[in-house]
């Protein structure tokens, strides 16, 4: 199961409600350097960018979130004007960073999914363990889950359920909600997941609800989380320095793969230029140096101390000299639901 992305510290005097998953190991891939400027795309609690300004750096930290950046002020008053916080998608932080007037970074950070504090709040409809509005907007503003399950064809809600949450009886939930809507919309977070208990429910020993993977679906789906972690990827590309590092924390089997996809293709791995066709042009020059030993889990006493850490795996590269690619049409690919054919499955 993706919970989401651990998060750190409350702002500035705060109690101590969230823990960073793998702070440590962030903080020591991302080589921070006194004076440098890094960016931390998921702000949330304010665990990374906290540590970052720690090491005497200046940091620029977005979040989708509303909430999250009215919860920082007091950390920006307290860092001495070393921390700017602004709310924004993670996709664009190229020209966030620029727009404050800083064209190259030493590093970004990335830890995607959706935040504790987001899964704790029951109203926000993320979590299956309160009765609440099927909403799992990060940014309040959009179409909700339960627009989605009542305005898509049953291919495509099975889709969603499939593609974004692996979800194996996909096609029976979906069916189900659109036999299901037209007299009883789903629009509460207890109502859908009684109905995937009942129509799907856990097999023996599994631990999660039935629910779990059809939650998380919706969620990815409601946020375009893979497609902006894929611009996300593109733009750190283009506003890194040379030598400057872009670390990613995942909690999921999707979000990896595109990472780990990225960094594979922006590194040259697998690719020979003595094995070229004759006529074939040469490979790109390489954009990121990635260290082997990858990727980075949490130790087991920091799963023992924060089960939600227990899936997150940390990848990281170094920006070369060459010249950023922009985006990548077969990685952009990953992020996106196959094509409906709107056949009922």
């Amino acid at each position: 199961m993706m919970v989401g992305r651990g998060e750190g510290q409350p702002a500035a005097g705060g109690p101590a409600l969230h823990i960073p998953v793998l702070l440590d190991e962030v903080v020591s891939a991302l080589c921070v350097r006194e004076g440098g400027v890094y960016l931390d795309g998921t702000f949330g609690a304010g665990g990374y960018a906290r540590a970052i300004l720690g090491r005497g750096a200046r940091v620029i930290a977005l979040d989708r979130d509303p909430k999250a950046v009215a919860g920082g002020e007091k950390l920006v008053d307290a860092s001495q004007g070393r921390l700017s916080l602004a709310q924004g998608r993670f996709g664009q932080l190229d020209v966030v960073a620029r727009g404050l007037g800083v064209a190259r970074l030493q590093g970004v950070v990335l830890d995607i999914g959706v935040s504790s504090m987001q899964i704790d709040e029951a109203s926000r409809g993320f979590s299956l363990r309160h009765d609440a509005p099927l909403d799992m907007r990060m940014e309040s503003k959009g179409r909700t889950a339960a627009d989605i399950l009542a305005e898509e064809d049953e291919e495509t809600i099975a889709n969603i359920l499939y593609h974004y949450g692996e979800e194996r009886a996909s096609r029976r939930i979906a069916r189900a909600i659109v036999a299901d809507r037209a007299t009883a919309p789903y629009r509460s977070t207890l109502q859908l997941a009684e109905m995937i208990e009942r129509v799907a429910p856990a097999k023996p020993g599994e631990f999660t609800h039935a629910a779990t993977r059809s939650f998380q679906a919706l969620r990815i789906a409601v946020n375009d989380e893979l497609g902006e972690l894929a611009r996300a990827l593109f733009a750190a590309e283009a506003v890194l320095a040379e030598g400057g590092r872009l670390a990613v924390v995942t909690f999921h089997s999707l979000e990896d793969r595109i990472v780990k996809q990225f960094f594979a293709q922006r590194s040259g791995r697998g690719q020979a230029a003595s094995r070229l066709l004759p006529g074939e042009p040469k490979p790109a020059a390489p954009t990121f140096a990635v260290p082997s030993g990858q990727p980075i889990t949490p130790t087991e006493s920091e799963r023992e101390a924060n089960p939600r850490s227990r899936s997150a795996k940390l990848r990281y590269g170094e920006r070369t000299g060459a010249a950023p690619r922009g985006a990548d049409q077969e990685l952009l690919a990953l992020t996106r639901l196959p094509r409906a054919r709107h056949r009922r499955g």
